[in-house]
């Protein structure tokens, strides 16, 4: 189905910043647009604000003068829901409660002709449920966009149990008209985004609990080895506590308690303490004036490099060889199980057991355990852990060589899969249970988590990269340490390495 014509007369109710961000983004793709707020003038003063938000992209030449005026003119301010009625399309933006969506587009239905397409930006609610009391409940879909929407390139078209998949296909169509990047995805608890980002937020919550690490080098980590715009308690503190935390018990109620989704202890304590994050001006971090912000950790060490040993392979560590190199370090090849040594050091990429458990399991002493980096040719941080026994001299060696190499370590208290792995392994598991479960297709669900939360790659993608064998192998190593079925690995995983295949296959 091609996608509404911009002659289309669009409608948003809510003048809120999502609604006038959808708002915006359809009077911008050329479409009439009319602008629908319960609150007395709240309209028209979203348009004024618009208006200026453009004003300083045309002062920054970012946008002509003349793509302003046209926009702000297909801007309508209205004050009664009987205005809607022409309109091809409407799109919902109010309050997440699940009656008063139900009663605003069963009065829209009664109003608009039965070509109208009724579209909710609900970011939690089951669209399947907020159809169930209209007499054509599949007129009715999700068109979830992410904040700020002018900016955010991500949109979810939400088919509930009775959308008519026209009408899907003719949104998405619109969707990309509009110069957005949309995906599909079933109405299922978190939709994409919202249900396979719990991990990313939850793995650093837990690692932080258990004083693996503190918030600024779990944070550091996920940025300068794992690729990340921002780690977990910085984007935190930027949604705000009281609506992150919402989100993950939404998630974790809608899946009927699953400890996948377990809501975080430390956060709820912000939230009851009123640290909300940057909103409030406390959050993890303190963003009072002149507050000095937490830097990571990092350990170093005097000692030079000259040569060290590659036994075997190291899998998606193997870049770390040309990097040594060209820092000026020998390295010697042989055969062997996926080693590097260096003095007395052993170092080796996590497989998802602890480093203790690792040494006296695979009799390796002086083991340093290496954590996963997006891009080991480039990243500028490493995380390590090593057994409480090691021998100091050995633990300098392996931090010199790293050091030498050019990164920053950060050495973490003797934890599962360190940081980055454990975070990375568990948004691949989650991602393949959605997959699996057909909440969207593997390249819609790696389309989402880049384009809605900007990740470096998407999570079926990275697990590809990084080997199905290994992220299995970190997952059940996870899960026996905890004994937790937070940890259990997806059927689909174990379907896909048991077949030799890949999700991208």
């Amino acid at each position: 189905m091609t996608a509404l014509s911009t002659t289309a007369r669009i409608a948003v109710i809510g003048a809120g910043a999502m609604g006038a961000g959808i708002a915006q983004v359809a009077a911008q793709a050329g479409h009439p647009v009319l602008l629908l707020d319960n609150r007395p003038g709240a309209a028209a003063k979203a348009i004024d604000g618009i208006d200026r938000q453009l004003g300083k992209r045309v002062e920054k030449g970012k946008l002509s003068a003349d793509a302003r005026r046209v926009t702000v003119a297909r801007l309508q301010a209205v004050e009664s829901i009987e205005d809607l009625a022409g309109c091809a399309l409407i799109i919902e933006a109010i309050v997440e409660n699940l009656e008063v969506k139900r009663a605003l587009f069963r009065q829209l239905e009664s109003i608009c002709n039965e070509q109208c397409i009724l579209a909710s930006n609900t970011s939690s609610l089951s669209i399947t449920s907020i159809a169930a009391q209209l007499e054509r409940p599949q007129r009715l879909l999700g068109l979830h966009f992410f904040n700020p929407a002018p900016v955010m390139a991500l949109v979810e078209i939400v088919s509930g149990l009775a959308s008519d998949p026209a009408l899907a296909d003719c949104l998405y169509a619109t969707a990309k008209a509009w110069g957005k990047k949309p995906v599909h995805t079933r109405s299922t608890p978190g939709f994409i985004v919202n249900r396979v980002a719990r991990p990313f937020y939850a793995e650093s919550l837990r690692l932080l609990q258990e004083n693996v690490a503190d918030c600024a080098t779990l944070d550091a980590l996920m940025r300068d080895a794992g690729g990340f715009a921002m780690g977990a308690f910085e984007l935190t503190d930027l949604i705000g506590h009281d609506v992150n935390y919402a989100v993950t018990c939404s998630v974790f109620d809608a899946y009927y308690g699953d400890n996948r989704f377990q809501p975080s202890l430390i956060q709820k304590d912000l939230g009851d303490a009123g640290r909300l994050g940057r909103k409030s001006g406390h959050g993890f971090y303190s963003y009072a004036d002149g507050a000095e912000r937490a830097q990571a950790r990092t350990t170093s060490s005097e000692r030079t490099v000259a040569t060290c040993v590659v036994e075997g392979d190291l899998g998606i560590a193997n870049v770390l060889v040309p990097r040594l190199r060209e820092h000026s370090i020998e390295v010697i090849s042989r055969d062997g199980q996926g080693l590097l040594r260096v003095g007395d050091a052993v170092l080796a990429l996590s497989d998802g057991r602890m480093a203790c458990q690792r040494a006296k399991e695979d009799g390796l002493c002086n083991l340093i355990l290496l954590d996963l980096a997006f891009d080991y040719g480039t990243a500028n941080r490493l995380a390590i852990s090593c057994a409480a026994g090691i021998d100091p001299d050995a633990l300098e060696d392996g931090v010199a060589l790293l050091q030498q190499a050019g990164f920053s370590v950060s050495l973490l208290s003797d934890s599962p899969a360190l940081a980055v792995l454990r975070t990375v392994a568990m948004l691949a598991n989650e991602a393949a249970d959605a997959l699996l479960q057909g909440v969207a297709s593997a390249a819609d669900i790696d389309l989402a988590m880049r384009a809605g939360v900007n990740y470096p790659a998407g999570p079926l993608t990275w697990a590809d990269t990084i080997g199905l064998v290994h992220i299995l192998r970190v997952l059940e190593n996870l899960h026996a340490s905890y004994g937790e079925a937070r940890y259990r690995p997806s059927l689909l995983l174990r379907r896909r390495v048991a077949e030799g295949s890949r999700f991208h296959d």
